[in-house]
């Protein structure tokens, strides 16, 4: 950009020079002022050009000291035992300290499927909300129940959580995969858990896909009309869609397999209604993930830090803020990439099937032992096995 306005501004010297050879000959007053019009838009040009790359130096050393502070401050996780994970236990199980009553699990049944671990065996209400998400999450529960004491647990599988202190419901321990910091909810890892995803070559664009859930994607699907050759965002289909209305006017996009996702040299990561399935997929790409927002977490976003595992953006950043960040880590590849594969390899390492297994485990058995009272097999619940 810089290298272009220098070649208009050279340009328009020589043309102007050479008009004023023959003109400033008729009319030195004339050409007097017309000498200090033309060297006004030079010095003009000149202070834009100065501006734009001084603002431009300050955006580049604000992005490389907010990654250095992030870096500084990292500390590394060991590969063992789910521990990059322990403190979300800790901070969920901390309002019930004081001990799980049969009273507060009944406040929490109401809200939540019933699930009981009777002699190592796991067993479930007839209804489920949604039956396939409950197979995801028996598909964890069977296994460890024989080594499990007895105890219930009332077990959301809708989208949203449920005990919102902000709102002043009562506490109970309800159970739900993602919350913000104003709910009760304890996270448990998701029922869909892990999906692989190859590693291959990348265009070097962004990408979103997802329905209009909210208004936060809108600056990156404007900004993709507007320049599609720097971001190829777009709506899809939800249940709720009615019209292009509901896909901010434009007709809904087809939806993008995950492994055309990672053709992409960044990847965008926005909340639906709770927080995204898609977030861990996308580090297996090793593209460089954009996460926007920081209020919706599952149990391993806190494990996943700014700057070092991923690019954060606020929820109401603008086309111009997004453009830039682009802007940015398209001049600066190595950064991108540091970025991009400590994403991969703290998901590679941190978030296994192993890791998951390890998290209900610990979960379970630190959830029974605030258990005040004596869990006793309900016989309208049926077996589950695997």
């Amino acid at each position: 950009m810089v290298t272009n306005l220098l070649a208009l501004i050279s340009i328009i010297v020589s043309v102007s020079s050479s008009t004023n050879i023959e003109f400033c000959s008729k009319d030195e007053k004339s050409c007097s002022e017309d000498h200090n019009k033309y060297s006004k838009a030079i010095e003009v040009s000149k202070t834009n050009i100065n501006i734009w790359l001084t603002e431009s130096n300050d955006w580049s050393m604000q992005i490389k000291e907010q990654i250095n502070t992030a870096m500084n401050k990292y500390v590394l996780c060991k590969v063992e035992n789910c521990s990059c994970h322990k403190s979300v236990i800790d901070e969920d199980l901390a309002p019930f300290k004081g001990g799980i009553t049969k009273e507060l699990f009944e406040r929490a049944r109401m809200k939540a499927t019933k699930y009981q671990i009777i002699d190592g065996k796991l067993y479930r209400e007839e209804d489920c909300h949604f039956p396939a998400r409950c197979a995801g999450v028996e598909h964890y529960l069977v296994p460890i129940a024989a080594k499990m004491p007895n105890l219930e647990l009332a077990l959301n599988t809708r989208d949203w959580p449920q005990i919102n202190r902000a709102w002043g419901h009562p506490k109970a321990p309800v159970l739900s995969f993602s919350k913000t910091k104003d709910y009760y909810d304890i996270m448990y890892p998701a029922w869909s858990f892990w999906e692989g995803g190859p590693a291959i070559s990348l265009y070097p664009t962004g990408i979103g896909r997802g329905s209009r859930t909210s208004d936060e994607r809108d600056a990156l699907i404007l900004l993709s009309r507007a320049e599609p050759d720097l971001v190829d965002a777009q709506y899809t289909k939800n249940q709720a869609w009615k019209s292009d209305m509901d896909t901010l006017y434009a007709p809904p996009a087809s939806e993008v397999p995950f492994e055309e996702h990672c053709k992409y040299k960044y990847l965008f990561n926005y909340r639906g209604v709770a927080a995204s399935f898609r977030f861990k997929h996308l580090f297996l790409c090793k593209s460089l993930v954009f996460h926007v927002g920081d209020q919706w977490l599952e149990f391993f976003y806190p494990s996943l830090k700014p700057w070092v595992h991923y690019v954060p953006i606020n929820p109401r950043a603008s086309q111009e803020d997004i453009k830039k960040l682009i802007h940015f880590f398209k001049e600066h590849d190595d950064l991108a990439n540091e970025i991009a594969n400590r994403g991969f390899q703290h998901i590679w390492d941190h978030l296994t099937d192993k890791d998951v297994k390890c998290y209900w485990r610990k979960l379970l058995k630190k959830y029974a032992k605030l258990v005040t009272y004596d869990v006793v097999k309900d016989n309208k619940l049926k077996l589950i096995v695997s």
